[in-house]
Parts: C-alpha cells; structure tokens; sequence
C-alpha cells in the first residue's frame, strides 16, 4: 500500500498514476499494519512536514521507501530534502525525489520499486 502526505494536490497527483492495492492519507491509515511506501512532499525549505514526521515515529518499521516531491526552484540543497531526512533518520531508502508532479519516468520508477518492494 501506499500512505501519502499531500498539501497542494501535487502528491495526491502522483499517487492516482501509481497501480497499487490501496493508497491512503496520513489521516485515513492511522496505524500500518503492512508495508507500504510513503509519498511525502517537501514543506518550507527542505523540511518534512510536521504530520509526515510524526505519523513515521509511529509507522516507520513497515516503511520500505520514501518517494518526495520539491521544487527545483528552491536549490539542489533544499530540493525534496524531505526524503534525505527521513532515509537518515528510518534508515529507509529514498526511491525517487520528484519536480512538483513528476514525470511518466519517474512514475515508472516508482512503480517497479512498489511492485518489488511492497506488492510482492
């Protein structure tokens, strides 16, 4: 499965490309159960939003990799910094760091990392 973080519609976006079985709001997936692959976006300059954090302190043992979405815009330093903190900090591989949406490349990255990874 997948749980997501989306604040503009960008992640949501990015989501919706994906073929999962099941993808679900940091709200709606209080608890994991199984592993799943986060979808996160990037707050302020190169920090993980606040309910991402808190929601991994709990979840991350079932986390098998972090997708983020930035914006190029801000500086290779800061550009989806939100995936190189929490890989640091769960010890979780980052599967991709996304410009905005992405692209259909990337979504085919994503999409072999899930199959691969979560799917099985």
């Amino acid at each position: 499965m997948i749980v997501y973080a989306s604040r503009t519609g960008n992640v949501r976006h990015i989501v919706s490309k994906l073929d999962t079985d099941g993808s679900y709001s940091l709200e709606e997936m209080p608890v994991a159960e199984r592993p799943f692959l986060l979808v996160t976006y990037t707050d302020m300059l190169g920090q993980v939003p606040q309910p991402v954090l808190m929601y991994m302190l709990k979840n991350h043992a079932y986390c098998v990799g972090v997708v983020a979405s930035g914006n190029n815009n801000f500086g290779h330093a800061n550009f989806a910094k939100s995936a190189d903190i929490l890989s640091i900090k769960f010890n979780i591989p980052i599967v991709r760091k996304l410009d905005l949406r992405g692209s259909s490349h990337d979504y085919l990255a994503i999409q072999e990392f899930y199959n691969e990874k979560v799917k099985k």
